[in-house]
C-alpha cells in the first residue's frame, strides 16, 4: 500500500507539469499578438545584433595535427624547420623532425597519379622511444624551430 500515495502523487506532479507547460506554451504564444513596449523591442534588437556579431566571427582552435594533415613536404618545412631525416621510397616520402622533447615523422603519399604527395600520417615519440600525444609534439617542433 506504500507505493499507491507515490504513484498518485506522481500523476499529480505530471499533471502541474503539463499546465504549467501549456501555460508557458499559451503566455509565449499570446504575448506575440499584444503590442510591446518599444523599451523591450531595442533591447531586443540590441541583444541579437549582440548575439549575431559573436556568432559571425567564431573562434575555432586549430589543432596542429590539422595544420599538418593533408600538407606537401614545402608546407611542412615551413612550419616545423628542416627536418633529421629525408627517406623516399617510390612515390612516397617519411620526414622526420626532432628535438630534445620529441620525434615526428610524417609519412607523405600521393592522392593520386601523378600528384605531389601530402602527409597522411604521423606518429609521435620522446627519444627514448615512448609514444607521444602528436599535438604536443607538433607543438614542442614549431615553438624550437
Amino acid at each position: 500500500m506504500t507505493g499507491r500515495p507515490v504513484l498518485a502523487k506522481q500523476r499529480s506532479m505530471s499533471g502541474w507539469r503539463n499546465i504549467l507547460n501549456m501555460m508557458l506554451v499559451l503566455g509565449v504564444w499570446t504575448s506575440a499578438g499584444h503590442a510591446e513596449d518599444p523599451s523591450d523591442s531595442r533591447r531586443r534588437s540590441e541583444a541579437r545584433r549582440q548575439q549575431s556579431a559573436i556568432s559571425a566571427a567564431p573562434t575555432r582552435i586549430v589543432p596542429d595535427m590539422e595544420r599538418i594533415m593533408g600538407k606537401d613536404a614545402r608546407s611542412l618545412v615551413q612550419l616545423l624547420g628542416q627536418p633529421v631525416q629525408d627517406v623516399r621510397e617510390d612515390n612516397a616520402r617519411k620526414l622526420q623532425f626532432a628535438n630534445a622533447d620529441c620525434v615526428l615523422d610524417a609519412y607523405l603519399y600521393p592522392p593520386g597519379d601523378g600528384r605531389t604527395p601530402v602527409v597522411t600520417y604521423v606518429t609521435a615519440r620522446v627519444p627514448d622511444g615512448r609514444d607521444a600525444e602528436r599535438n604536443s609534439c607538433i607543438a614542442a617542433l614549431r615553438q624550437r624551430r
